[in-house]
């Protein structure tokens, strides 16, 4: 008798072990394991930021725009280092738009690729001529002052996309055709200029002035970025 009791006394606790091995073979992996949810009040995990998009031929073109425009403002372009990054520009615009026209205004993927690169390689050139030696000297004169009123509204131009590229290469080009006879006076002249050339330099500045004012409100105007919806 002793002996069936410890045989029916030993049975249940043998079948509660197995089935306790059989629930544990039935859980996840710890590395499994659905992740617990935050409750409200706790503090979660933050999630891993989605990678930002790429911008846009539209808004590349107009970020290269408002760093020329800085460097006009600030003196680290020349007028002759923005009129060649400008004429750059031109060309880019110009292509991308005949690529846009044969298309039916859209750009296939590898003319997206094209222009992309060709933005690289003009990124580049803006951030050598912004940080080379040469620099934009105004001085403390009239001269100096109406040059650097010049330039002012020239990058103001740039930056609300009322200069297109093209137009700007032409006004900075005239610009550097003026500082430059100024540069030639001065060497000629121990550094100053007479009355005569100051009133030539003058007369100079009055014609680039109407054709600044008439590029900033004639119909042409650098399209700006929309942002993405």
């Amino acid at each position: 008798m002793k002996f069936t009791w410890m045989k029916w006394s030993v049975l249940p606790v043998a079948v509660l072990m197995a089935g306790g091995a059989a629930m544990a073979q039935d859980q996840p992996a710890p590395s499994q394991q659905p992740a617990p949810q935050a409750q409200s009040g706790s503090s979660a995990t933050p999630a891993t930021p989605a990678e930002k998009p790429k911008p846009t031929v539209a808004q590349r073109k107009e970020n290269q725009q408002d760093r020329i425009a800085q460097g006009v403002k600030s003196g680290q372009l020349t007028a002759g280092e923005t009129a060649n990054l400008e004429t750059k520009e031109a060309a880019i615009n110009k292509e991308t738009a005949a690529d846009r026209a044969a298309n039916g205004g859209k750009l296939t993927a590898a003319e997206k690729k094209q222009v992309n690169g060709q933005q690289n390689q003009l990124s580049k050139q803006i951030y050598k001529d912004k940080h080379n030696a040469n620099t934009a000297h105004y001085g403390n004169n009239k001269v100096g002052q109406r040059r650097e009123n010049q330039q002012d509204r020239i990058a103001q131009g740039i930056k609300s996309g009322q200069l297109t590229a093209g137009e700007t290469a032409k006004l900075e080009n005239q610009q550097k055709g003026i500082n430059k006879q100024v540069a030639a006076d001065r060497k000629a002249n121990g550094g100053k200029l007479t009355a005569s050339e100051k009133k030539q330099v003058n007369k100079e500045q009055n014609a680039a002035s109407k054709n600044i004012y008439h590029k900033k409100h004639n119909a042409k105007t650098q399209p700006q970025a929309q942002p993405k919806p």
